[in-house]
C-alpha cells in the first residue's frame, strides 16, 4: 500500500526534530542533490548545468543547499530567485560553491526564458518555487508565476530541460492534488522528504509529479504513528 500524509501532519512530525536541532534541511538537500545526480547520470550528462528556481520558503532553501552540493561536484549552477526573499544561509552556501544569481526578470517572458535556457545550457530545472507551506489556493503568484509561465511558453522554442520538483511540484495542492490552473512545471522527478504528500498521489496533481523518490530525513517513525490522509494500492 502507498501511504500519504497532509502538510500539517508532516509539519507536526518535523517539529520535535527541529526543536532538537536536527539538520532536517541538510538531510533533505543532500537527498535532493543525489536525486538530481541520478537523473543526470541516467541521461548520460554528468556533470551538467542546473538552474534553481528559488522561492521564499523552505523548499527554496532545500534547492539552494542542493545547488551548493551540485556546484561543488562541478555542475554550473544558476540561481533564479522567485520570491520576496531567499534563504540567506542557503544562498551563501550556493555562492561559495560557485553558483551565480540571475535576474528573474530575464526569465519572465517566453523569449527571455528560451534565451536564458540556451545560454545556461540547463540540463535540469530545480523547482523550489513553493511547497507544502502554501496556504489557501496553491496557484502560483508574482515572480514565480511569471517565470513558470514563461518557461512553459518557451517550449515552442524547444523541449524544456528535465524538471525536478522539490517536495511537490509548485502549484499543486499538497493535501488534495488540486491544480487550479496550468502554471505548473510538470516534473520528471519529485524528490519528497520524510513521506509522500497526499497531493503527490491524488489526481490531477499526481500526473504532474513524475517519478516520486522519498528521502528519509528522520521523521519517518513519527509519520508512521499518524493515520495517513490517503492510502492507495501500490
Amino acid at each position: 500500500m502507498v501511504h500519504a500524509w497532509s502538510a500539517a501532519q508532516v509539519r507536526a512530525a518535523e517539529e520535535p526534530h527541529l526543536d532538537a536541532g536536527e539538520p532536517l534541511m541538510a538531510r533533505a538537500s543532500a537527498g535532493l542533490a543525489e536525486g538530481v545526480r541520478g537523473l543526470l547520470r541516467a541521461s548520460s550528462s554528468w556533470p551538467a548545468p542546473v538552474v534553481l528556481l528559488v522561492g521564499s520558503g523552505s523548499n527554496g532553501g532545500d534547492a539552494l543547499f542542493a545547488g551548493a552540493l551540485l556546484a561543488a561536484d562541478g555542475c554550473p549552477v544558476t540561481v533564479v530567485p522567485t520570491g520576496s526573499r531567499v534563504h540567506e544561509e542557503g544562498l551563501e552556501a550556493a555562492r561559495d560553491a560557485g553558483a551565480v544569481v540571475d535576474d528573474p526578470v530575464a526569465w519572465s517572458t517566453a523569449d527571455g526564458a528560451a534565451r536564458r535556457l540556451a545560454e545556461t545550457g540547463a540540463a535540469v530545472l530545480l523547482d523550489g518555487v513553493v511547497g507544502t507551506g502554501t496556504s489557501g489556493s496553491p496557484a502560483l503568484r508574482g515572480a514565480g508565476r511569471r517565470v513558470v509561465e514563461a518557461l512553459l511558453a518557451s517550449r515552442g522554442a524547444g523541449r524544456l530541460p528535465l524538471v525536478v520538483a522539490v517536495d511537490l511540484p509548485s502549484g499543486v495542492g499538497p493535501d488534495d492534488g488540486s491544480v487550479p490552473d496550468d502554471a505548473v512545471l510538470p516534473a520528471d522527478l519529485t524528490v519528497t522528504f520524510g513521506g509522500r504528500k497526499a497531493g503527490l498521489v491524488l489526481a490531477p496533481g499526481s500526473a504532474l509529479a513524475g517519478r516520486v523518490e522519498v528521502v528519509e530525513i528522520g521523521i519517518e517513525a513519527d509519520l508512521a504513528a499518524m493515520p495517513p490522509l490517503v492510502t492507495l494500492p501500490d
